[in-house]
């Protein structure tokens, strides 16, 4: 028996990086009966067959797991947006941010196509660049290719947005030979249409794998208690017991520090603005 990592499921079969050898597999029966769903980035214990066939015995403990994508063992997120064609939608990105946070995964923002746009380049940085680690590449001239290398290597990544930003682009840019298949941006829209059809862990020169995922362009808010909301948003946590009130939720309450905190210009109006419009969409699902 050997240990190695799913770095695809395809067909039925389950695809596993044992070393440098790649094992088709299936999986042991029981895994139908107990209904345990085996995941890409899954680290596994297989008995070989013949050939490069395999059985899949057990799926070893998982420090995480996505729904969307649904892949495992992700160290971190790079959340890739395009300054423009398309549009980035703030609110997008933040839940994308709160995503990551909820499922401990290091969040890491990309804003690609710099090439097309350098008023939005310089809100977005603007908007995040003193809260989360911010990206700036252009596939088309290479810029910020390097640094973002340097951020994939030796670790798990997943790459994650909407469709048409360019996460295959990145990634042929990155990987010498890959030839991901990438997609047009639709004249009338100026969105995207999917290229990537399934998930799959992708090798890096350098050492590191990362995942490329479908890319689509909604994103609900994962459910969790109204007061646990501000603990994803590090500009209001770091505030945290400072409000008049315990339990604040700094939306009415008098006493709130963190509504100073916005008035003062430490914290930015327009991230207090989403949160509370995620505060409302919490709210309102407990309507129902």
């Amino acid at each position: 028996m050997m240990e190695g990592i799913v770095v695809k499921a395809y067909g039925g079969f389950y695809y596993v990086l044992a070393g440098e050898t790649e094992w088709e597999c299936s999986l042991r029966g029981r895994f139908r009966h107990e209904k345990q769903q085996v995941l890409v980035g899954d680290r596994v214990e297989l008995t070989p067959r013949h050939g490069r066939a395999g059985v899949v015995e057990k799926v070893l403990p998982r420090t995480n797991a996505l729904v969307r994508p649904p892949v495992a063992n992700v160290d971190q997120a790079v959340m890739v947006f395009a300054l423009r064609e398309p549009e980035p939608n703030p609110g997008l990105v933040d839940r994308f941010l709160i995503a990551a946070s909820v499922n401990h995964i290091e969040p890491i923002l990309c804003f690609n196509k710099s090439d097309l746009d350098g008023d939005t380049q310089l809100e977005f940085v603007a908007r995040y660049g003193q809260l989360f680690r911010v990206l700036v590449t252009s596939a088309k001239t290479g810029d910020g290719l390097n640094e973002l290398l340097q951020a994939l290597q030796n670790r798990v990544s997943v790459f994650a947005g909407p469709s048409g930003v360019g996460k295959s682009t990145l990634l042929n840019a990155l990987i010498p030979g890959l030839r991901l298949k990438t997609g047009t941006i639709s004249d009338k829209t100026k969105r995207g249409k999917h290229t990537t059809r399934h998930v799959e862990l992708i090798s890096l020169p350098a050492g590191g794998l990362v995942v490329d995922t479908p890319g689509f362009s909604s994103l609900d808010l994962p459910d969790m208690k109204l007061e646990d909301l501000a603990g994803h948003f590090p500009e209001i946590a770091q505030l945290q017991g400072e409000c008049y009130f315990t339990g604040c939720l700094h939306d009415q309450e008098p006493g709130c520090a963190v509504k100073k905190a916005v008035d003062s210009g430490a914290i930015q109006q327009s991230r207090y603005l989403q949160y509370l419009e995620f505060l409302n969409d919490l709210k309102e699902r407990r309507r129902y």
